[in-house]
């Protein structure tokens, strides 16, 4: 395994019943004001809302909302949420919901603390975050992302139409509660959508150098059986309990750093997907669903063994009679399936890409990842765009 140094300063709450047992406590350690951060609003449909504000009044805190987060979350929804949390004196800023919500509240924690051009200066380049962003809570109800436990953040930049993710230990949340029960009441592909992204996540840190026996793959070859397994039986079984808290868990593990140790990691079909989610907004797990086929197919020859492993040990192919290049593309194909079986789009088409996209710009645009084993150059980006079309 190469070097690393792990730390995670999140503390995680894991359970049914989490928020409702632990929320006040942590919430005591911080002042009287709280931004409550959400999306759309279907935590006040399915009564999560009431539960948390009820939680929060209960301790006295001042509830300052901030609603609205869209998927894909932009650079000018950030800057909104700073103007409140500037505003209003802001304690701790709460988000409750999923990866956008998270992401852009990461992001907030920054821009409040922050005088200059937040993105010119962290998000278009890397910087170092030389002072305390706000306090965050995290309240998960929709698992995939693993948001949850590292300093992620992505952010569209609406007018320049880039879509970047920076991580920045300073912005862990300094606590996450997961109660899979809040998940139950999530639509059924966007279930699958996050549970397909937690699946990428996985397979875009296995597939890198170190490719030599290390604790990382191993782990990460459990959690992608696990992933496929629960997929499987939640999609059949919306309310199994067992397959939900799995997934949520199997989503925080992908992110918290821990199968990253040790690995370079590759995510070159999460920077092509990014991009194509600032051209066309399309679903973060349903771009990677139609990539990922078109980019392995493209690049297993280079990573054989790696891809033949994959094979063998998450999908099960047998590898009687098969030679390692069979086994590397029959691993690829099994991948392939599984997108199917799951009812998941498998053409850019289906996400809004039109012969008036601007493929060329489109490829052009994505930044290319020094740990994929192919070392894709543009070019390849466009070709990989045009199979999936």
């Amino acid at each position: 395994m190469n070097n690393f140094i792990f730390e995670n300063a999140t503390k995680a709450v894991f359970g049914q019943g989490c928020v409702k047992e632990y929320l006040s406590c942590m919430v005591s350690h911080y002042g009287p004001n709280v931004l409550l951060a959400y999306g759309g609003g279907s935590i006040k449909r399915n009564g999560i809302y009431d539960e948390v504000c009820g939680i929060l009044q209960s301790t006295d805190k001042n509830i300052v909302e901030f609603s609205g987060i869209m998927p894909n979350p932009t650079y000018a929804k950030v800057q909104e949420g700073a103007k409140l949390v500037r505003g209003n004196h802001i304690d701790l800023i709460l988000a409750v919901g999923g990866g956008s919500v998270m992401d852009c509240c990461k992001a907030v924690s920054m821009a409040a603390r922050y005088d200059g051009d937040l993105w010119a200066d962290y998000w278009a380049r890397p910087g170092v975050v030389d002072f305390e962003p706000v306090p965050l809570g995290m309240i998960v109800t929709v698992s995939g992302t693993g948001s949850e436990m590292n300093g992620g953040a992505v952010i569209t930049n609406e007018e320049l139409k880039i879509k970047t993710g920076r991580d920045y230990p300073k912005c862990n949340a300094r606590f996450a509660l997961i109660d899979p029960t809040y998940t139950f009441s999530v639509p059924k592909m966007q279930m699958i959508s996050g549970g397909f992204d937690t699946l990428s996540h996985i397979m875009e840190i296995y597939f890198s150098e170190p490719d030599e026996p290390n604790v990382s793959d191993d782990i990460a070859e459990a959690l992608m059986r696990g992933v496929v397994r629960d997929l499987r039986a939640a999609v059949q079984k919306p309310e199994d309990y067992t397959a939900r808290s799995n997934l949520m868990w199997e989503a925080t593990m992908a992110e918290n750093r821990v199968i990253k140790l040790g690995k370079q990691t590759d995510f070159q079909a999460h920077m092509m997907e990014h991009q194509l989610g600032a051209y066309t907004d399309c679903n973060h797990g349903l771009g990677l669903a139609v990539l990922h086929p078109a980019y392995y197919r493209y690049i297993c020859e280079k990573g054989i063994t790696k891809f033949a492993r994959f094979a063998t040990r998450v999908w099960d192919v047998p590898a009687d009679g098969k030679t390692e290049i069979e086994l590397a593309h029959a691993g690829v194909e099994a991948l392939a399936d599984f997108i199917q079986e799951l009812g998941m789009p498998t053409t850019l088409r289906e996400l809004g890409v039109t012969e008036q996209t601007p493929m060329k710009e489109l490829a052009d645009s994505v930044p290319l990842t020094p740990g994929s084993y192919g070392k894709l150059t543009h070019e390849d980006v466009l070709h990989i765009f045009e199979a999936c079309y």
